[in-house]
């Protein structure tokens, strides 16, 4: 184990349970940033706006309820809004009034959006290959070129 300073100049035990926890947390830091970083450059998306195409790009008839799709990408309602909002002004998605329940909105995928999200995906996955298991290397810290 290994000990840790606090400000108050106590130490505190930091056991193998923080430090796996601290490791998840810069490896999600460093991934959402690789990903955000080359969906941007290469795609003109967010890590968040790709999520929401391929759950969308995954059903078969490329349209869910917010609910559902918030539930899946792990966003609050209010930044899944935010987002959806995004892709409607891109034209990669449209927002329609769910018919079996008039307070629901349904998201479908357009066809620019299923052609981006198609474009973009062999960038997601060559990042996620490329860090996903690979040691920890924090180079979103650099600006890009």
């Amino acid at each position: 184990m290994t000990d840790t300073k606090v400000s108050t100049g106590t130490t505190v035990e930091t056991g193998a349970a923080v430090r796996e926890w601290r490791e998840l947390l810069a490896r999600h830091a460093d991934l959402t940033c690789a990903l955000d970083r080359e969906l941007q450059a290469g795609h003109q998306l967010g890590m968040s706006e790709y999520e929401v195409l391929e759950r969308l790009a995954e059903l078969p008839e490329q349209s869910a309820k917010v609910q559902q799709i918030a539930g899946s990408v792990h966003l609050s309602q209010s930044a899944l809004s935010r987002v959806i909002g995004r892709l409607e002004a891109a034209g990669l998605v449209e927002r329609h009034m769910c018919p079996d329940d008039r307070r629901a909105i349904n998201v479908r995928l357009t066809e620019d959006g299923l052609l981006r999200q198609t474009e973009a995906q062999p960038t997601q996955r060559r990042v996620l290959a490329e860090r996903l298991h690979s040691p920890l290397t924090k180079t979103c810290d650099a600006p890009i070129l």
